[in-house]
């Protein structure tokens, strides 16, 4: 028998609707505001049939180019071999959700400009740069009143 490979093939759990999410969608899906130049992931909800992406970009992340009354224009880059080719897809904002992958830079950003601000004022000199997690400090543990302590597991017991 041969294999399916239709349009939706292979999408049974990626575009069911979680636990507790099925049924209706929720008004605010519609009332999200969209502009040109948004970072928006791609999720097809499996509710909607109309305006959903190929399979092949769900999940990507892409940049808002177009708004339309009920859809939006994303533009998303698509490896092919070894290059990226940039695809334009038309999605119905049920399967658009804005992206949170620039947040965490955002709030960096506005928070090394308070604390420049801030050492500018001082006169001070600041270091801004992310540095990563360093190895703990180095400890001595005291054996005098800290007598180790031996440990075995218990022995298993089959009581039939």
């Amino acid at each position: 028998m041969g294999h399916s490979a239709g349009l939706r093939a292979g999408t049974r759990y990626a575009f069911s609707r979680k636990f507790k999410q099925k049924g209706m969608i929720k008004l605010s899906t519609y009332l999200a505001v969209y502009k040109v130049g948004d970072i928006v992931d791609l999720k097809v909800n499996g509710a909607v049939q109309k305006g959903a992406v190929h399979k092949v970009y769900h999940g990507k992340t892409g940049v808002i180019y177009n708004v339309t009354k009920s859809a939006v224009g994303v533009i998303i880059y698509k490896r092919v071999g070894n290059r990226y080719i940039e695809k334009r897809v038309n999605v119905r904002i049920e399967h658009v959700s804005l992206s949170r992958s620039r947040e965490e830079f955002i709030n960096r950003v506005k928070n090394n400009a308070v604390k420049k601000q801030k050492a500018k004022a001082e006169g001070s000199h600041l270091f801004l740069k992310r540095q990563p997690a360093m190895p703990r400090e180095a400890r001595t543990i005291d054996a005098r009143d800290n007598a180790p302590e031996t440990i075995t597991p218990i022995p298993y017991e089959t009581t039939i």
